[in-house]
């Protein structure tokens, strides 16, 4: 679906400003059927990307846990693992 989209909570060293456009960015795309828009439609969709950008920012600020962070490689390991072990049927 979206790759792009990861859960961005909870991690160490906490998700990028990068990691969080690029998710807002994948987010537009899907929503909009755009993967690049056209000149008329390119206002529209870079204000939809700041805005979600702002939104996804706040909302992970926000929020709180008990849970100790995840580790980003430890995860990424889990996921390639997870990926090899479904291509490899």
């Amino acid at each position: 679906m979206c790759r792009n989209i990861r859960t961005l909570f909870n991690f160490e060293p906490p998700a990028t400003e990068v990691e969080i456009r690029d998710a807002a960015l994948q987010f537009v795309r899907k929503l909009s059927g755009f993967n690049v828009p056209s000149q008329a439609n390119q206002a529209a969709f870079d204000r939809a990307v700041a805005a979600i950008t702002a939104e996804a920012r706040t909302l992970i600020a926000s929020l709180t846990t008990t849970a100790e962070p995840k580790n980003r490689e430890v995860e990424a390991a889990k996921a390639r693992a997870r990926s090899a072990e479904r291509f490899a049927r």
